[in-house]
């Protein structure tokens, strides 16, 4: 199973608490006004890795957990949730994800929530430039929430 990644930022310290090694994905349909990461939304943009070739390099540092940002991982959800699946199985390590979806939607969809057992974190909804604010740990706008899953 392949992920499509844009890029992978090793001991980032921005995408929730401590060290954490960040897989950022291609594709987002969210198209949020103000997106910190526009050059994410092209479905076809970065390159295509294996969940284990994600899952090795993920285990190189022992000490960094692990967040999915992008684009939205969730567009991905199958390779995603069997990443989580096997990260959870072979590490100790916690997983974040960020979404543009919010949480509730997630929950009422079944595809969408396969992910959900496996997240000790989730970061959710769009984000929105009206309520942007600086101050907020992880997160862009007022909107988006921290939910703790584990």
């Amino acid at each position: 199973m392949n992920i499509r990644v844009i890029d992978i930022a090793y001991e980032t310290m921005a995408d929730g608490p401590g060290l954490r090694t960040s897989i950022y994905c291609a594709g987002c349909a969210h198209h949020c006004p103000g997106c910190h990461n526009p050059q994410t939304w092209d479905f076809k943009a970065g390159r295509e890795m294996s969940v284990q070739e994600l899952l090795d390099i993920i285990k190189e540092d022992e000490f960094a957990d692990v967040t999915f940002s992008g684009g939205d991982p969730l567009y991905q959800v199958e390779a995603f949730t069997e990443l989580a699946r096997r990260i959870k199985e072979e590490t100790g390590k916690t997983i974040w994800c960020y979404t543009g979806f919010t949480y509730e939607e997630i929950l009422a969809d079944e595809r969408l929530s396969m992910i959900l057992p496996y997240l000790d974190a989730l970061v959710d909804g769009p984000f929105i430039e009206a309520l942007r604010d600086t101050d907020l740990p992880f997160r862009g706008s007022s909107n988006q929430r921290i939910i703790k899953l584990r």
